[in-house]
């Protein structure tokens, strides 16, 4: 697995803007990061809240909340960003509240970031749940359709109007869903009102996770040059022969690329081109390679004026790797590539799916325990900090967007489509340049033998092939595998299924034989690799039965090893892959099949393991061992299963 010799080959495309107004900024969407030209200013911390609850949740708007201060249109209440306000208080209205929601904050920046006319000043919330609407002292500056990305806007000459006083932001947030959002959803008002108060409605979901809501990532403040970095995509690839650096004299800006060292490995000018690195280091995952993830620094330095009056500087890491499909194996720098992972949620106790550092860093730590080398973002885009830790720790990610639970056929409409595009340019833009991400997912468990179901996703995944040409493209499946519509058109067949769960429940006889037969009929359909996307039995920790019954501990092992005995029967010839659900449980909303949640998790909402972690650690230690080249530090599963490695 060396690259000695090798040349890794960067094509590199740069953009560079210069704005005056404040407006949304919908071109580029590079991570915020502080550099000798840029600086940053995080809001995280306690907002003013309050929800609207009057009876058309409009009340905000009518009385123009967004010209004063929060607390003095009426009642407000502590709220903590990042983090969802579902679990946050005591009242059960709010846990389970529809509609709008506000917040504000005042701000005091820096002198110089007013004084200093040639600074832009931008304005980020990495994500809130779901449209959004955004004020800068009274002026709407932003609005964003859609709950998992981020957006931004520039906002320095409404700060520099009158200086002198603290700035107000006012952020109002709506978490009702309908069958053109993504996820789609349906509000249903129930008018008897001999069973039901006035007004009642209930939010309808077709998906298994709880709603939640709020400005889930952080909020911040980050300041540019005039004329500044926009955008960069980077695309790598390893060649055995030289490349020339290609140039465009549009401005005066420079590419340097440095090792972990920080020494110059190549370098060109111009705003687009090509870079090579002799004896390239490439980024392999996790378990893959002795070196996994390694990882360059690129800098992006523009200057603009004469004599270098203005500069903008961008660093980006890099990693050099290649991903090919065939109809049989996924491979990653040409070599053959096992999926052996997770699907997890942004879920965790209290916060939601706030953004919780101590949470992340937890779980990767379990991944890596467990000899995990992949997950897929199910059932939304995940926080850009967990990608740049995957990017780090090596561990590879299918990127999914939040298409989930599109079941209705008013969900195939134009509108929807037109809504499912958009979102998959935000997240192609924002995490094109992660070496870790190796496949986009459009979409979860559509009604996909509906008639409307093919235009939808062929038009659906060839815009994302032409956002990407350099990854493959999947959706996640349950469907017949001779009605579903969509397979013909996605580079890997991702395929659900729950034997002896949903499907003969306390039966763990069929799995074997149900499962050989689901990766025969969808293999020989459509000659493509497969990945066992999801699979599980949800488990009560603590819960024993022997012989096994479903929910005990003993039946999420046992189905986990029938399933695994098929997949080793099928790994070597067009199974590529296996995702565990779930990582760990969490919550969905109240129902007769959800006891606090589901508990298809490995591991708890707490992050402890049940006997079924145990298993895959021992299993996917051993899947490395055979597929992969273990680092020095890791010894292979003994014998007598007495321990499977340490640092």
């Amino acid at each position: 697995m060396s690259a000695a010799g090798k040349v890794g080959m960067f094509r590199v495309l740069c953009l560079f803007s210069v704005l005056h107004a404040a407006q949304l900024l919908d071109s580029g969407m590079l991570f915020p990061r502080e550099s000798a030209s840029r600086e940053l200013k995080e809001l995280n911390g306690l907002w003013a809240f309050r929800a609207d609850k009057s009876p058309n949740r409009n009340r905000g708007f009518e009385e123009a909340w967004y010209k004063q201060r929060l607390a003095e249109t009426g009642p407000v209440i502590d709220m903590p960003v990042p983090a969802s306000f579902n679990d946050v208080t005591q009242d059960a209205t709010l846990r389970d509240f529809t509609g709008w929601v506000w917040y504000d904050r005042e701000v005091h920046l820096p002198p110089r970031w007013i004084t200093d006319e040639g600074t832009r000043l931008v304005l980020r919330v990495g994500s809130a749940h779901y449209y959004s609407v955004v004020w800068v002292n009274g002026e709407k500056v932003v609005e964003h359709n859609g709950g998992h990305l981020p957006f931004e806007a520039e906002i320095g000459s409404l700060f520099r109007k009158d200086p002198t006083n603290p700035c107000r932001i006012t952020v109002a947030v709506n978490n009702t869903l309908t069958l053109e959002t993504l996820p789609p959803g349906t509000i249903h008002y129930i008018r008897d009102r001999s069973r039901y108060p006035d007004g009642f409605f209930v939010q309808g979901t077709s998906f298994d996770f709880f709603n939640y809501a709020g400005i889930h990532r952080s909020v911040l403040l980050y300041t540019t040059p005039r004329a500044y970095v926009d955008d960069v995509t980077v695309v790598t690839d390893f060649v055995d022969n030289t490349v020339t650096p290609q140039r465009e004299d549009k401005a005066t800006l420079k590419v340097t690329l440095m090792d972990k060292d920080g020494h110059c490995v190549a370098s060109s000018n111009g705003s687009s081109g090509v870079l090579k690195v002799p004896d390239v280091k490439l980024w392999w995952p996790y378990l893959m390679h002795e070196n996994p993830a390694y990882l360059y620094s690129m800098e992006v330095r523009l200057t603009a004026g004469g004599g270098g009056s203005s500069e903008d500087v961008y660093t980006l890491p890099v990693g050099i790797r290649t991903v090919h499909v065939t109809t049989t194996q996924f491979l990653i720098n040409n070599k053959p590539f096992y999926f052996h992972g997770v699907n997890k949620h942004e879920d965790s106790d209290i916060r939601g799916k706030g953004f919780d550092w101590p949470l992340i860093v937890k779980d990767f730590n379990l991944m890596k325990w467990m000899g995990a080398n992949s997950f897929r973002t199910s059932h939304y885009p995940y926080a850009e900090e967990i990608l740049q830790m995957c990017d780090r720790h090596g561990i590879v990610v299918i990127d999914e967007c939040p298409g989930v639970g599109i079941k209705d056929i008013q969900s195939f409409g134009n509108a929807s489509l037109s809504h499912h595009l958009e979102v998959m340019e935000e997240l192609v833009r924002r995490d094109k340049n992660h070496p870790s991400v190796v496949m986009w997912s459009v979409a979860n468990e559509p009604a996909a033998e509906m008639p409307p179901a093919e235009f939808y996703f062929q038009t659906l995944i060839k815009h994302t092939k032409e956002l990407d040409p350099t990854r493959p493209v999947t959706y996640v499946t349950a469907s017949n595998f001779a009605r579903d519509k969509g397979a013909p058109f996605v580079d890997v067949l991702c395929v659900n299924s729950y034997f002896s769960w949903y499907h003969d429940p306390g039966h763990l006889e069929v799995i074997q034989l149900q499962l050989n037969t689901q990766f025969e009929d969808w293999h020989e359909k459509y000659q493509k690799p497969i990945i066992q996307s999801e699979y599980g039995a949800d488990t009560v920790p603590g819960f024993h039965s022997d012989p096994p019954v479903m929910f005990s501990e003993e039946y999420q092992s046992e189905v986990l090893r029938n399933y695994h005995s098929v997949f080793d029967q099928k790994r070597n010839k067009y199974v590529i892959g296996e995702l565990i659900w779930n990582f760990a449980d969490f919550m969905t909303a109240q129902g007769v099949t959800r006891v606090v949640g589901n508990k298809k998790g490995v591991f708890t909402r707490q992050r402890q393991p049940k006997a079924s972690a145990f298993i895959l650690k021992e299993r996917y230690w051993r899947l490395a061992n055979e597929t992969g080249t273990l680092p020095p530090w890791a010894k292979y599963p003994s014998q007598n299963g007495s321990g499977l490695w340490t640092f």
